[in-house]
């Protein structure tokens, strides 16, 4: 083991020597909660809104949309969807620029370093390494290059850009069934291997051959129990009450 991995703690080298003693080559990961603690989307939302980055007309509309969500009126895939289109008519090159900025500067410090030392050991393996998330695509981008995971293999929510302007037509938005949905489109082999912490990640653990509940929320956590998936809890974070 080189002497990267050994600065991990006991538990989280065990973490990462179980996986790779499955030889996996293909892996999926979820990204908000399991790569890195708390969720860039929802931050970014309230950041990008807070530093004006959309017009306040926007601003004021999606954060009215966003309590219809809380309140269970807007679902999940709906919401996720209009916080990728709110930014239709803008270049996307600006929010390139603000997402990696927003990533560095207002979202520092959170990611899990057990899973970014078992993504650069799956990829020293030749390992096919997907991140997935119903997060814009933007954000997630910005948070790969911490990890080493390339555009081509980010399955993010997007939308079409027509010469550099974002536009409002939906591509995806990977969140519930449409996690191995996009999978299955886009990777057209077997995963071997997926993580997650929400049941919004149940279908896509579902259908990998080994499922892994990482930094679980109380409800995948009880879906994982009753499916005998492997729950791991990065170092800094602990089973919820």
């Amino acid at each position: 083991m080189d002497a990267e991995a050994r600065t991990l703690r006991p538990t989280a080298n065990s973490f990462v020597d179980s996986v790779l003693r499955l030889r996996p080559r293909v892996v999926a990961f979820d990204c908000d909660g399991t790569l890195w603690s708390g969720d860039a989307g929802e931050n970014f939302f309230d950041w990008e809104i807070k530093q004006g980055v959309v017009r306040a007309e926007v601003g004021s509309t999606m954060r009215a949309r966003y309590a219809e969500y809380k309140a269970g009126k807007v679902s999940e895939e709906q919401m996720c969807g209009e916080m990728v289109t709110m930014h239709k008519g803008m270049a996307e090159s600006d929010l390139l620029r603000v997402a990696a900025e927003f990533f560095e500067h207002s979202f520092p410090s959170r990611v899990f370093p057990e899973m970014q030392e078992l993504v650069r050991r799956l990829q020293g393996t030749g390992c096919e390494v997907w991140a997935v998330s119903s997060s814009n695509e933007w954000v997630i981008r910005a948070g790969m290059k911490e990890f080493g995971i390339p555009e081509k293999c980010i399955l993010a929510a997007a939308v079409e850009v027509d010469n550099g302007i974002i536009t409002d037509r939906v591509i995806r938005v990977p969140s519930g069934p449409g996690k191995p949905e996009a999978l299955r489109e886009a990777v057209k082999k077997d995963i071997d291997c997926a993580f997650g912490n929400s049941r919004w990640d149940t279908e896509m653990l579902a259908m990998a051959k080994h499922a892994f509940a990482v930094n679980p929320n109380r409800d995948l956590a009880a879906t994982a129990r009753q499916r005998n998936w492997t729950v791991y809890f990065p170092d800094g974070t602990s089973p919820h009450a």
